[in-house]
């Protein structure tokens, strides 16, 4: 229930459910000290750009810094712990973790060792075992869920999303946020937990316009296409959204054979309208090598397709750069456009085919919601802001003298 209070004159404020508090864990720092720099610009202010009463503070909330310090130091070993530096207790907690942050290393046994996934999501449960009850609400902002590639079981497999789901249910986690996980379904092992898979659809669309500013929204022009059967759901959307044809491709795979912990793709299947002449936008949630997007990008330019912009939430480029390199000099990708949840190199960010959409202000909404107690249905439907972003695209193609048709 909202927590509806008066002030002196009797206006009504909503107030939070108790003081604000943000653990950025290691790999997370730049996004944390965004998300902080944005709420501390609302304390106070009367933003109603999403919310229709003021943003109020409580006594003890309205500090310099909403960031808590908090690290997890570790011994020789490699062996850690998870240390708080400051009370949090009575505290509305929000951890920030990043478990795909293969840029933070430790000394174990005198070698520099990167952070795996196992690492981070060991570090993040210390840090709520240090919390140890005190706060009274803990919610975890995951962008790249744990093992959400691990979420269901095809023969003798471990399930491991879903027990690393019930772990932080355990330990007492009220809500859990996530952005576009590779299957939002795995929610099902934590029924009565908070959880939320959240879209970068409107965030993605607005970094597409904004690096690119000769696109042509209709169905003559432009159509959207899809990379396989998982990603059909997302790529509807986008082909809704901005009232586009969809295509997909299937993957025919060897399933007598596995390569790197997969069965290999024997060939890509295309099903959908003609993209002759057309920009095409795929959207997945994971560019883990690329190897596909690039053999799908190949396959659009052989159906004679203009430019192919890839449209994904994580991109980790785990085989290096240098095959999107020569795709973008050959002329088969344009553009790839991600967010920036995940660490990228600074090599990367470099790239005249790589682009980021910020998260962080759209992070700090989430947040101040909830802290709020507040319904996020309005933060999670993006239609609005989409077509508003599309009338504004328009316009100033038009005031540029630029006519999209």
């Amino acid at each position: 229930m909202n927590n509806v209070i008066k002030d002196l004159h009797g206006k009504v404020i909503n107030a939070p459910i108790a003081p604000l508090g943000i653990i950025a864990m290691a790999g997370c720092e730049d996004i944390g000290r965004s998300v902080n720099k944005w709420l501390l610009q609302w304390q106070g202010v009367n933003n109603t750009e999403f919310f229709d009463t003021e943003y109020y503070t409580v006594p003890g909330s309205d500090r310099d810094t909403f960031l808590i310090n908090a690290n997890c130091p570790r011994f020789g070993t490699g062996e850690s712990k998870g240390v708080l530096r400051e009370s949090v207790r009575g505290y509305d907690i929000y951890i920030i973790c990043d478990v795909t942050a293969y840029n933070i290393r430790y000394k174990m046994y005198d070698m520099e060792v990167p952070m795996s996934p196992d690492d981070h999501f060991s570090d993040l449960k210390r840090i709520i075992a240090a919390i140890a009850g005190k706060a009274k609400r803990v919610n975890v902002i995951m962008p790249f869920l744990y093992e959400s590639r691990q979420h269901r079981r095809n023969s003798r497999e471990s399930l491991d999303c879903a027990i690393a789901l019930q772990e932080l249910e355990n330990m007492g986690v009220t809500n859990i946020l996530t952005f576009d996980a590779h299957d939002p379904r795995v929610q099902n092992a934590i029924p009565l937990c908070g959880f939320e898979n959240i879209m970068p659809t409107y965030q993605m669309l607005k970094a597409l316009c904004r690096e690119v500013k000769d696109l042509y929204i209709n169905k003559n022009t432009m159509a959207v296409v899809s990379p396989d059967e998982g990603a059909v759901p997302r790529n509807i959307f986008y082909s809704t959204v901005l009232s586009l044809e969809m295509g997909m491709f299937y993957k025919r795979r060897d399933y007598t054979r596995i390569v790197e912990g997969r069965n290999p793709i024997i060939a890509h299947e295309y099903l959908g309208p003609d993209v002759e002449g057309k920009d095409i936008i795929v959207a997945d949630d994971i560019l883990s090598t690329g190897d596909s997007i690039i053999e799908l990008a190949k396959e659009l330019k052989k159906r004679k397709a203009t430019r192919v912009f890839a449209i994904v939430t994580f991109a980790f480029f785990t085989n290096g750069l240098e095959a999107y390199q020569e795709a973008y000099e050959q002329g088969l990708i344009s553009k790839v456009i991600t967010t920036n949840l995940t660490h990228h190199r600074e090599e990367l960010l470099q790239k005249p085919w790589f682009a980021r959409a910020d998260m962080s202000k759209y992070i700090s909404y989430l947040i101040a919601t909830l802290n709020h107690d507040r319904s996020l249905g309005k933060l999670l439907n993006p239609y609005n802001r989409i077509k508003n972003l599309l009338e504004r695209y328009a316009k100033e193609q038009l005031d540029k003298g630029i006519r999209l048709v």
